[in-house]
């Protein structure tokens, strides 16, 4: 019994040893000219047991407003603002587990409506919607909600948008990889200016 329980508690520091997080020189490749100053010119490289699992470029300045009503919504950030690009250098796949094809993808803000169609789908409200760059030719742009969805359908190629869920981020260095709570998920740990943000880059939701 005592084997188990500290094979247990052992198991999340396992899963964070597993991936770490790596500095990227230059913009990525095929990047839009629209969306070269925009980008900071560093980005994250998630690597874990098979390589690199993805590439993350954040913009140079996330805008934010008013602290929101709702406390379900964490982050002051518009409806459809861009984030950052997000590279997939083989196949990937997003929070709903769907696979997303080898690209560049645009990672836009948006929290999701209180209704029928998206309760449940995590106790938060705010996500990064992925969109192919090649559909999403303007970097200020703040698509509406319905709008963001259909561009990230074209990422999923389902009904569904690519999703993937950001919160607060706990005590931790910036960047970094940490493990979320007792589940193997694998959090990118941020900060762009003042707004730090932790991306659940590895890991399915379990509804």
């Amino acid at each position: 019994m005592r084997f188990i329980l500290l094979l247990v508690f052992l198991l999340p520091t396992a899963w964070a040893q597993d991936y770490k997080v790596e500095a990227v020189s230059g913009a990525p490749s095929g990047l839009p000219a629209a969306y070269t100053s925009a980008l900071q010119t560093q980005g994250y490289r998630v690597a874990g047991p098979n390589g690199a699992w993805c590439e993350i470029w954040f913009r140079n300045s996330i805008p934010t407003g008013a602290k929101p009503t709702d406390d379900a919504i964490v982050f002051p950030i518009p409806q459809g603002a861009l984030v950052g690009v997000l590279r997939f250098p083989s196949e990937g796949s997003d929070r709903r587990g769907q696979t997303i094809k080898a690209g560049l993808y645009t990672m836009r803000y948006s929290d999701f409506p209180v209704d029928g169609s998206h309760q449940g789908v995590a106790p938060q409200r705010d996500f990064l919607l992925l969109a192919p760059i090649a559909n999403d030719a303007d970097p200020s742009a703040t698509p509406g909600f319905e709008q963001l969805v259909q561009m990230s359908t074209k990422a999923s190629g389902t009904p569904h948008p690519a999703v993937f869920s950001i919160e607060k981020p706990g005590p931790a260095k910036f960047p970094s990889i940490t493990t979320e709570g007792d589940t193997p998920d694998q959090v990118l740990n941020a900060k762009i200016g003042d707004l730090q943000l932790a991306i659940i880059v590895v890991g399915k939701a379990q509804n």
